[in-house]
């Protein structure tokens, strides 16, 4: 078979994947979510309170129809509307579609994704979790309205909404999420461009695996999975959503003090995206969780800014 047709059919496989409950496996995450490795619609009912960490449920449930699209709507108004193409492209607002999101995220749900429960499924950040992504990935749209600005000139030069965030312009990492997810990014970055599922997959590829090896990934350090040793301690990092913009942005964002407009911005977001799901605020924690401009970052230079 000509490898031009092996796309087409991967990414139709993408578009074809239930949306519904039922467990879909992802080529690779670093971690599975503990617990599931045993029926996952029982897996919190057997674990004890305090006991850990499991998964239950889909992220469709976390996140409703109209919930979703009450954070596209933030986005309308910088975002390119394009009509009178026969098909979105990632420059247009409705590139931005509850069913590739979900579509995507079904694939990393086992792996705890929008999914998690601790303390023997009493408390759930899933849905704080999909607030958490989505706040990255809105906060990227440019006062420009290029919204998910995918074009091979951007992939070179600068990088906007999705490409900021889910993926660094280095061939090596191009590398690996064509590894991973089997879809030849490292030649072909524009099929990200033109495939909404595909988009979302790759951001949450992104989101659950780590940068480098041995460290944890935006999903660990959100949920609790990731425990900081003393040295985390002493560079004050610590398990909540500041963290994450450490993991992804390292020290272009990170460590400059609370006066950084980019963390503010994506905290924002992130609180805001927050009140349009219906979680309090509240639940994000104090500024010291929500933020890393006290941080010292993980790595000293990623190749992407936010």
């Amino acid at each position: 078979m000509e490898y031009k047709w092996i796309v087409p059919f991967t990414i139709l496989a993408f578009i074809l994947v239930q949306v519904n409950c039922i467990w879909h496996r992802a080529r690779y995450v670093p971690k599975p979510c503990t617990g599931c490795h045993i029926d996952r619609r029982l897996c919190c009912m057997l674990m004890e309170e305090g006991e850990g960490i499991c998964c239950n449920g889909c992220v469709s449930q976390n996140v409703q129809h109209t919930q979703f699209y009450s954070l596209r709507s933030l986005l309308a108004n910088r975002a390119v509307y394009e009509p009178s193409k026969k098909k979105p492209s990632s420059w247009s607002i409705e590139f931005w579609n509850y069913t590739s999101f979900i579509t995507a995220a079904a694939q990393y749900q086992p792996y705890g994704f929008g999914t998690t429960y601790k303390d023997g499924g009493k408390v759930s950040p899933g849905k704080m979790e999909v607030a958490a992504l989505l706040a990255h990935i809105g906060s990227k749209v440019t006062t420009k309205g290029t919204f998910l600005d995918l074009s091979i000139d951007s992939f070179m030069t600068q990088s906007n909404g999705f490409s900021l965030f889910m993926i660094s312009i280095r061939n090596y990492n191009y590398g690996e999420a064509t590894k991973d997810l089997n879809v030849d990014l490292l030649n072909h970055p524009e099929y990200i461009e033109e495939n909404a599922t595909l988009a979302f997959l790759v951001a949450i590829w992104r989101w659950m695996t780590p940068i480098k090896e041995n460290q944890p990934s935006a999903h660990d350090v959100f949920i609790g999975n990731w425990k900081p040793t003393e040295n985390d301690n002493l560079a004050k990092r610590v398990s909540g959503f500041g963290t994450t913009m450490n993991v992804l942005y390292g020290d272009l964002v990170c460590g400059k003090g609370n006066n950084e407009t980019s963390v503010n911005n994506i905290i924002e977001y992130y609180l805001h995206y927050l009140d349009r799901i219906g979680v309090n605020r509240n639940k994000a924690g104090p500024h010291e969780l929500l933020s890393c401009a006290d941080q010292v970052p993980f790595n000293p230079y990623v190749a992407l800014s936010p």
